[in-house]
């Protein structure tokens, strides 16, 4: 992987909202640790809650995550997504927020669980985590994750999609979009920013 900002980091938009009370009004900018379009809806979203009113930047920075392609188990799948952060906030010192979504696997027994975590990294290093629920993966699924693939491009083969992840992802596909990617991700990215929205209890 290359190392600098020139053909990694794109600045999406400056994305102002107009709601409420709170923070302070001054600009807050946001890296995303990915590419992926979810992973930035799902930030756009979730910080818009939490700062509405807020004038808020999002760029996007596709950075390691310093884990395996597909990671196994909590332990894996949460310090990939503060690794993202981490590299990120090297990337970008001077922003506000640097964010790392991770999804991850979870053997029991036979079966795979599909979840994943969230970090919310601040300038000062402070940082946030959240957890999404957990859902059971399909036999057809967890037999070709067994052979070694991803959980995206599984999800590929068996629902005859194209680069799923990038739109509704697995959850998408078995709830025939009742629950998308992002709406599987927002309330636990919310839950990685309690620490910065109640900042005197943490």
């Amino acid at each position: 992987m290359t190392s600098g900002t020139e053909d990694l980091c794109d600045i999406v938009e400056s994305h102002t909202l107009y709601k409420s009370e709170g923070y302070n009004l001054f600009m807050k900018k946001i890296i995303v640790g990915s590419h992926n379009p979810v992973k930035l809806e799902t930030t756009k979203e979730a910080f818009g809650i939490v700062f509405a009113g807020i004038p808020l930047e999002f760029e996007t920075c596709n950075v390691p995550s310093g884990v395996s392609d597909q990671p196994i188990g909590a332990d894996e799948t949460r310090i990939g997504a503060k690794n993202r952060t981490d590299a990120c906030k090297k990337e970008y010192p001077q922003a506000d927020f640097f964010v790392g979504l991770e999804g991850g696997l979870e053997k029991v027994g036979d079966e795979y669980w599909a979840f994943a975590w969230m970090c919310v990294q601040n300038n000062d290093g402070r940082c946030g985590f959240g957890r999404t629920g957990a859902f059971l993966l399909p036999s057809k699924v967890s037999e070709l994750i067994d052979r070694g693939m991803e959980l995206g491009s599984a999800t590929d083969i068996v629902f005859g999609g194209t680069n799923m992840k990038q739109k509704g992802g697995t959850i998408g596909a078995l709830t025939n979009d009742t629950i998308t990617r992002k709406d599987f991700y927002r309330d636990a990215l919310i839950f990685a920013l309690i620490p910065f929205i109640r900042a005197e209890l943490y």
